[in-house]
Parts: structure tokens; C-alpha cells; sequence
């Protein structure tokens, strides 16, 4: 029978690490589903509140202002109070806010566009810790030849929560009516708050985590002291100490110089723009893409709802071969640099080609067009792998806070850009061009801005 000392198993080697990154998978997609129910209930809820297409890119962009404001904050929490408590605390606030959502229904219509908009402002400051703190718990649980893979899992779940949610939702909107989407996902969510408090732990908090799994991580450069000290025994004090710097984060306020570090740093600052980019992609196909299917290419919101889950499939699939693909070239001896620059390029370049939407009549060349793009959108998406590298282990959270700041900007410009140009030009193909000019710019970042990968040393 296997040893136990303070609650970490000594004897044969375990996998939990595995476990606590399909719980950032699941909560993920939650997540994004979530951010999701407006442009499935999008196309009816129009109708019924009388909104033209501006004005439903102010209600999308909602969301992105209130997540933007509270990334730094949110960081700042993670770092103060850990990633456990704050993320299921972040998960059932915005659940209970997405199921108020529905009840706008039962507002005048003037009130009712208000209030929608404030409990999307809402959802969108209950959200703001959730990927820092996958950013956290990544970092902690994952040695650096595994980052890459971790972080591409945890992150693809924004298109497999289309996959999974997108023919839910719609049929959902169209059986029932569009108040019910927002019932259905906040209940999930409230749910799903309660079995990450019940699963996820700190690596050396884990009740059932095994010494050799523990050695195996902190060997490969996890920081697994991230959130404090706990209890060890004395085998544990020797990496204790060297790792004192990162345990009083938990016990003060993070410097706030700190962050004029971060933006000073050449480095971080492409990818910081090349986040932006890559972010302006995510949200033309969380808010706009079925708003498309049905205005631009005449499908149902039925129809829009199985559609729209075909192209979210070939994101999964880019999204998990891209962090394969780049832990693999760091096991080939590859620089850690050239493995994370490599597939984002080759991602943004493939994701250009939906343009070639506005050149074709037909649906289904269209749906496997937009496949393609998105599963170049999946295979560049490592963003977080690289904030997973780069930030440095006394302010995790508020280095990843800092990186969807400016990443998720794109969550206020994108809905707001696209509707103008929709309203303007009475099409999407303006807004087409417009999303695949993001992903150029996000390549010029990689290759000319960011330069060496490498993580950041505080003064």
C-alpha cells in the first residue's frame, strides 16, 4: 500500500494533472457559452426588442467593456486569495447573472435593453478572473514541456462549447423561445461551480496527487508554491525556500509597479497586440458568425445553431494540435521561442482565408471555408501557453490579467466595428476582410514585436 504524507501519495506515480486540465476544459466552455447565449438568442431577440444591427453591436460589446475593466483587478485577486476561491466564486456569480438575462423578457422593451445591457456588463466583470486563472493553474500544474498541450486544451474548449452548446441553444431558441437559453446555461454554470469546488485543488494541496507526480512537475518547472505556503513535511523545505518569492503573493498586495514592468517589456507588448488580433477572431464568431448564417446566407436559427458547430469542430481540432505541435518541437530540441511562433503564424495565415466567403453563393462552400479559417484560428491560439512562459511566478494572475486586458479590447471594438460596417455597407463582406486583416496583423506582432520568448525577471 502506497505511503501518505500530508495527504500526497508516495507511491506509484499518478496522473491527476490531467484530471484538474478537463476541468479548465469544462468550466471554459461554460464559460464561452455563456458569452455565446446572446448571439444565438441574437437573431429573435431582435425582432422582439426592435434592434438594428448598431445597436445589437452595442449589446454584444457589453460584455467585453466590463471584462476588459476587471482584468487587473481580477488577477489581483487570484494572486491575493488563490485560483480555487476566486474561479468558483467568478463561475456562480456570472451563471446567476445569465440566468437573469432571460427575464428582459418580461420588461417594456426601453427597460428591457437597458437591463440587458447592464447584466451583460455584469457577466462579462463576474468573468474577468477566468482565464488568468487558467493561465494560474496551468502554470502550477504543468511543467514546461507540457504548457503548451495544457494550455491548447483548456483553450480550444471555446470551440467545443459550440460544438457541444450551439445546436442546444438553438434549438432551445427555437422550441421554447430565446429567454430559456439564458435559464439553460446558467443553471449548467451554477452546477458546474460546485464540482470545481468539489475536484480542483492546489498540486500540493491534492488529496490523491503522488510524490513522483509532484517531483515530475516541479522538476519541469511548474510553480507549484504559486498560491502560498501549506503544510509539508521536511523533504519539502528545501523547495520551499527557493520558492518563497512566489508563496508571499498570497500574503500581500501585489506591487503595482509591477505592471509598468510588464508594459515596458518589447516582448510582451507583441503579444499583447497579437492577443488583440487573435481575440477580434474569437469574437466574430462568438457574436456576428450566426447573426451571419442567418442574415447573410438565409439559414435558420435552427439551421445556424448545427451549422455553426461544424467550423467550431475544426477549431477543437487546430486548437489541440497546436499546443501538441509546439511541445513536440520543444521535445525535438526546438527553442522555446520557435515553438510557440511557428503555429500561431501558420494559424493566422490559414484563418485569412474566409475572405474567400465573400467570392462564393454557395452555404455549404462557405460553412467548409469558414471551417478551414477556424481551424487555423484553433492551431494559433497559444497565447496562453506563451503567458504561461513568460510571467513572472510573483504575479501570475495579475501578468495574465494584464494579457486579456488587451486581448479581450477586442471583445468591445469587434461587435461595435462589425455593426457599423453591416449597417453601412448592408453586408458582411466588409466585416470578413476586416477579421482576416486582424490575423496579418497579428503575424507582423510574432515575427517583428516579440522577439526571444523567455519568461520575465522582476526588479
Amino acid at each position: 500500500m502506497a505511503n501518505v504524507v500530508q495527504g500526497v501519495s508516495v507511491g506509484q506515480k499518478t496522473r491527476i494533472r490531467y484530471g484538474i486540465v478537463a476541468m479548465l476544459f469544462l468550466v471554459t466552455a461554460v464559460n464561452y457559452a455563456d458569452r455565446a447565449t446572446l448571439s444565438m438568442a441574437g437573431t429573435a431577440m431582435s425582432k422582439d426588442l426592435g434592434l438594428d444591427a448598431v445597436a445589437m453591436g452595442f449589446i454584444f460589446s457589453a460584455f467585453g467593456w466590463s471584462y476588459v475593466i476587471g482584468q487587473l483587478p481580477g488577477g489581483w485577486l487570484l494572486d491575493r486569495f488563490g485560483s480555487k476561491r476566486v474561479y468558483a466564486a467568478s463561475i456562480f456569480i456570472w451563471s446567476l447573472f445569465t440566468v437573469l438575462q432571460g427575464t428582459v423578457t418580461y420588461l417594456s422593451i426601453s427597460l428591457a435593453i437597458s437591463t440587458l445591457f447592464a447584466l451583460r456588463f455584469l457577466v462579462g466583470l463576474s468573468e474577468a478572473p477566468s482565464f488568468p486563472a487558467n493561465g494560474r493553474i496551468v502554470a502550477a500544474w504543468f511543467p514546461a514541456a507540457e504548457r503548451g498541450t495544457a494550455s491548447a486544451i483548456f483553450n480550444s474548449a471555446q470551440y467545443f462549447a459550440t460544438v457541444m452548446f450551439a445546436p442546444i441553444m438553438g434549438w432551445v431558441t427555437h422550441r421554447f423561445g430565446w429567454p430559456y437559453v439564458f435559464y439553460f446555461m446558467g443553471a449548467v454554470g451554477i452546477v458546474v461551480s460546485i464540482a470545481w469546488m468539489k475536484t480542483v485543488y492546489g498540486p500540493k494541496d491534492h488529496p490523491r496527487i503522488s510524490r513522483a507526480e509532484l517531483d515530475h512537475i516541479k522538476e519541469g518547472g511548474a510553480l507549484v508554491d504559486m498560491d502560498g505556503p501549506k503544510k509539508r513535511n521536511v523533504a519539502d523545505e528545501a523547495a520551499t525556500r527557493e520558492s518563497n518569492v512566489a508563496a508571499q503573493s498570497t500574503d500581500e498586495a501585489p506591487k503595482w509597479s509591477y505592471v509598468k514592468q510588464l508594459l515596458r517589456n518589447r516582448m510582451l507588448l507583441g503579444v499583447y497586440i497579437g492577443q488583440y488580433c487573435i481575440t477580434t477572431l474569437t469574437y466574430f464568431f462568438l457574436t456576428w458568425f450566426p447573426v451571419y448564417l442567418v442574415k447573410e446566407r438565409g439559414m435558420s436559427i435552427l439551421n445556424a445553431g448545427f451549422v455553426a458547430a461544424l467550423p467550431a469542430v475544426c477549431g477543437f481540432i487546430g486548437g489541440v494540435l497546436g499546443g501538441i505541435f509546439s511541445d513536440f518541437l520543444i521535445r525535438k530540441g526546438c527553442s522555446l521561442t520557435v515553438a510557440r511562433k511557428v503555429p500561431i503564424v501558420v494559424g493566422m495565415l490559414l484563418s485569412t482565408s474566409m475572405i474567400a466567403c465573400n467570392y462564393v453563393d454557395s452555404s455549404a462552400v462557405v460553412v467548409a471555408i469558414m471551417a478551414f479559417a477556424f481551424f487555423g484560428k484553433g492551431l494559433g491560439a497559444l497565447g496562453w501557453a506563451v503567458v504561461a512562459d513568460t510571467s513572472p511566478k510573483q504575479i501570475a494572475g495579475l501578468s495574465g490579467g494584464m494579457f486579456n486586458t488587451f486581448g479581450n479590447i477586442a471583445a468591445i471594438t469587434t461587435p461595435i466595428i462589425i455593426g457599423y460596417i453591416v449597417k453601412l455597407t448592408g453586408s458582411f463582406s466588409g466585416a470578413l476582410v476586416f477579421v482576416a486583416c486582424n490575423a496579418l496583423v497579428a503575424i507582423v506582432s510574432y515575427l517583428l514585436i516579440v522577439g526571444e520568448i523567455k519568461r520575465v525577471q522582476l526588479k
